[in-house]
């Protein structure tokens, strides 16, 4: 009776074993959220550091543009958005593996940030419309790397992408259209 007793005793009690899986996958999950918001806030604060520092475009309000133009508000907008989407499809690639598989991707991803930031100041602000087409044919370049790489690394990272492709191509034919102005 008092064996009984004690092996229902046991199979309750949690073993030193079972404590420690626990407390890895508690550390994990941790570090998997903290680089989740690592991943997602530089990119989104670069952004609205950039939007904040260089203000709404006198010169982009005062050009004569069409109806399909988009307004400041909507262009900072899903700036940030695209930023967004950017960090965590690049968060979910490297989870799996893809910037050690493919050491080409980080790179790539910077390079992505950098000239989507890049874009704002120098066609909204400075005016460099040319050089702002520029920038975004080769971001346009990156974001379609990107999207191979991520592609197979994490179906859903590549698909996150998508939405950036079609906004950096938008941004690519109005600046397009703004040389033509």
């Amino acid at each position: 009776m008092a064996m009984q007793t004690l092996q229902h005793g046991s199979k309750n009690e949690p073993t030193n074993t079972t404590m420690a899986k626990q407390e890895t996958k508690k550390t994990e999950s941790k570090r998997a959220i903290q680089s989740l918001t690592l991943a997602i806030v530089v990119p989104v604060s670069l952004t609205m550091s950039i939007i904040f520092m260089f203000g709404s475009g006198h010169k982009y309000h005062a050009l004569d543009k069409p109806f399909w133009f988009p307004p400041l508000w909507f262009i900072h907008s899903a700036s940030l958005g695209s930023s967004f989407l950017m960090g965590f499809a690049a968060w979910l690639a490297s989870a799996h593996g893809g910037f050690h598989t493919h050491p080409d991707a980080l790179p790539l991803y910077i390079a992505q940030v950098s000239l989507s930031i890049v874009w704002d100041p120098l066609v909204l602000v400075i005016g460099v419309r040319l050089l702002g087409l520029l920038f975004c044919v080769v971001n346009f370049g990156t974001l379609v790397l990107c999207y191979y790489y991520f592609r197979k690394v994490n179906p859903f990272a590549k698909d996150l992408v998508k939405p950036c492709l079609a906004w950096t191509g938008y941004l690519t034919i109005v600046s397009f259209k703004l040389i033509l102005i």
